[in-house]
């Protein structure tokens, strides 16, 4: 019997994400406070970590495997905690390539273990699944899914992913789907409903029809590369090591690439395109899009037109995690998963730097975050057929309107970088400001209204671009229309109104269309139909911010909403030989920009004995140290070291340096 050897794979670049054993008594605080608060307890639906020391050995073992990689298999494990139960999990090395996922601690139910990705592929199952949920299965305002009917595609390897990334918290949680924020519409979270946006791939180089074909985000941006004709590279695959470290000839596309090429859509026959171009419907739902266009199809002409000679993927594609704009976009742009790309969030925060950043609250300029690890497909494309020169005639061109992904492009729009004329462009806007609805103004929908400008703006710029004489059309266009994704947080998901932001979207489609009719660029174009994330029904009554319970239980952390970073001490402890002394070291857990461990100066260190007693106290002195007498006859192994400081979380240690802490199974599943 031959033995196929797997090896533990954990977080790819250490930073501080994840838990270590000086985290522990904080963050089993934080899991038993998110999951038994008893307001926003009951809108969690999952709180998930990387836990990097565990006790004993976290999975079975093949003897056969030498001592020293059997030594990995006790350095940490995935956990995903919830009212349900609680699941442990680990990553594996597979030999056929990329990961595998292997259980190994369960507590009553295992919260993640549906991962079916054709679960609630139509609108009518997600009413269903509401009715099932006790909530209105008919009232699209009501019609709220509890996570018994929900499933969690992809969960092990979107979990897993974003504690790849130093700028990834230490917990992260995903609320129910309709408990968090305040307007009708949200997303963020794992669960499929939040997870899922359209796929269509239309033009030269694929077949037509529909796919049951099951794929992720990360997956469209190689076959792209493939159809435009890039070349093989000694790039990383999924796990992190290029071709030559797998012992293998160069196998992807781009620097990074966590997809595969979707072979499966293929076709040579139909040709190969010329130019490729994204048409992002930033939040639409895949459920939305198919009722659409099986009932009011005549009414979106140019996105019919479009689709009519497409392949659709019936169960949609599925997003990184979490399921937010900047994360999403930059995904699909690079064919890295955001754990890898590193904006892991629309605002996260830098430990070395103890600041907080925010893309999106940015909007310009924000390629800047995003890992020089990875390449976008702007920048692949350019390292192969270079950069547009006027002068030479040479090179393509690429555009990002409007995209949080922008990175290498040529033309960027939020980038700042412009290959149109400024004053020629707010005269096309201005040409084409009679497309916006009117019921956004006359119904106070200001977002709704800002938007659609915002459209009118990227249209202005596709319409030059394309019809230009004095350079070529890009050869790719990432093109985002943010008007579905307003309207689906103000009003709803399955809103009415829905359609009427597919109405006014297609219009701005048709006119990208007429030009390149016009300049006889539609059939050699490969277009290509998706969202960022698909987008819940939300019980707006709640007001919901799940991720306060933390703070609300008294523990220091920087929370950016699913994100917590919890703040605290490494703490040292060591006992004199002859017990009459102890000395404390306290240092800040995360390194700084430098890499060392800053010291904290003016913590209160006690020394308790039974009954609470306090038999010492000290402040740690500017190397944050702190040394304390012991009484005689006092029982050493009786007695506990408290550690506070305002900025960070407690610390309670027995004198022999050990954690004192109640294990949150005991406290959530009584064990």
């Amino acid at each position: 019997m031959t033995t196929v050897e797997q090896r533990i794979a954990g977080p790819e670049r250490a930073g501080g994400q994840g838990l270590d054993h000086h985290q522990e008594e904080s963050s089993n605080r934080a899991i038993v406070a998110l999951l038994t608060d008893p307001v926003r307890g009951n809108q969690v639906d999952l709180v998930m970590t990387y836990r990097r020391e565990v006790g004993g050995e976290v999975a079975p073992l093949n003897p056969s495997i030498p001592q020293d990689e059997r030594e990995e298999s006790r350095t940490g494990a995935y956990e995903v905690w919830s009212k349900r139960g609680m699941v442990r999990f680990v990553r594996l090395l597979d030999p056929a390539g990329g990961y595998a996922y292997r259980v190994i601690e369960q507590l009553g139910e295992n919260p993640i273990a549906n991962q079916d990705p054709t679960a609630l592929s139509t609108k009518a199952e997600e009413l269903q699944a509401a009715a099932k949920s006790g909530f209105s299965g008919s009232d699209l305002t009501k019609a709220f899914i509890e996570p018994q009917q929900m499933s969690y595609p992809f969960a092990c390897e979107r979990i897993a992913q974003l504690f790849d990334s130093p700028n990834a918290p230490d917990i992260v949680i995903s609320p129910k789907s309709y408990a968090f924020g305040r307007q009708p519409g949200q997303h963020g979270a794992l669960d499929v409903v939040q997870s899922r946006a359209p796929l269509i791939f239309s033009g030269p180089g694929v077949i037509t029809g529909e796919i049951d074909t099951i794929c992720s985000h990360v997956d469209v941006t190689p076959t792209l590369a493939k159809l435009l004709g890039l070349p093989l590279i000694d790039g990383k695959d999924s796990t992190g090591r290029t071709s030559s470290e797998r012992g293998v000839g160069p196998d992807v596309y781009l620097k990074r690439q966590d997809g595969r090429v979707l072979a499966e859509i293929l076709e040579q026959e139909t040709g190969k395109p010329e130019r490729v171009y994204i048409l992002l419907l930033d939040g639409l739902s895949n459920t939305e899009l198919k009722q659409r266009l099986e009932h009011d199809r005549e009414s979106i002409p140019n996105l019919a037109r479009i689709i009519e000679r497409s392949v659709m993927f019936r169960y949609g594609v599925f997003a990184t995690f979490p399921t937010i704009t900047w994360p999403s976009h930059n995904a699909l742009g690079s064919g890295a998963w955001c754990g890898h790309h590193d904006i892991v969030n629309p605002t996260y925060y830098l430990r070395e730097k103890r600041q907080v950043v925010t893309p999106q609250g940015s909007i310009w300029e924000t390629g800047k975050y995003l890992s020089d690890e990875v390449e976008t497909l702007y920048e692949a494309l350019h390292r192969e057929y270079g950069k547009w020169d006027a002068s030479s005639g040479n090179g393509v061109i690429t555009a990002s309107l409007n995209e949080p992904c922008g990175r290498g492009a040529l033309h960027a729009t939020l980038e700042r970088r412009l290959l149109v004329d400024g004053e020629k462009l707010r005269d096309v806007a201005r040409e084409n400001r009679g497309d916006t609805n009117p019921r956004w103004k006359e119904e106070g929908k200001e977002q709704v209204y800002r938007y659609s400008g915002t459209d009118i703006q990227a249209l202005s710029q596709s319409l030059m671009l394309f019809d230009s004489d004095s350079q070529p059309p890009p050869m790719f266009t990432f093109h985002e229309f943010s008007l579905t994704d307003a309207v689906g947080h103000d009003y709803g998901p399955h809103h009415e109104a829905m359609l009427d932001a597919l109405v006014e979207t297609d219009k701005r489609i048709g006119k990208i269309l007429s030009v390149l009719d016009r300049r006889g660029l539609f059939e050699s174009t490969l277009f290509v139909i998706s969202a960022d994330h698909g987008m819940a029904q939300t019980d707006i009554e709640l007001a919901a911010d799940p991720a306060q319970a933390v703070l609300d239980a008294g523990l220091k952390a920087i929370v950016t909403s699913p994100l917590i970073y919890l703040l605290d001490m490494d703490i040292s402890v060591e006992a004199s030989a002859d017990g009459r002394t102890v000395n404390a070291t306290v240092l800040e857990n995360d390194p700084d920009a430098s890499g060392e461990q800053p010291p904290v100066a003016g913590a209160d260190v006690q020394v308790i004995g039974a009954h609470s007693r306090v038999l010492a106290e000290a402040k740690t002195d500017g190397f944050g140290v702190a040394g304390l007498p012991l009484p005689v006859g006092e029982e050493p192994s009786a007695l506990v070291v408290r550690v506070e400081h305002e900025r960070f979380n407690t610390r309670h240690l027995r004198l022999d340096g050990t954690n004192v802490v109640e294990d949150p199974r005991a406290v959530l599943f009584n064990r």
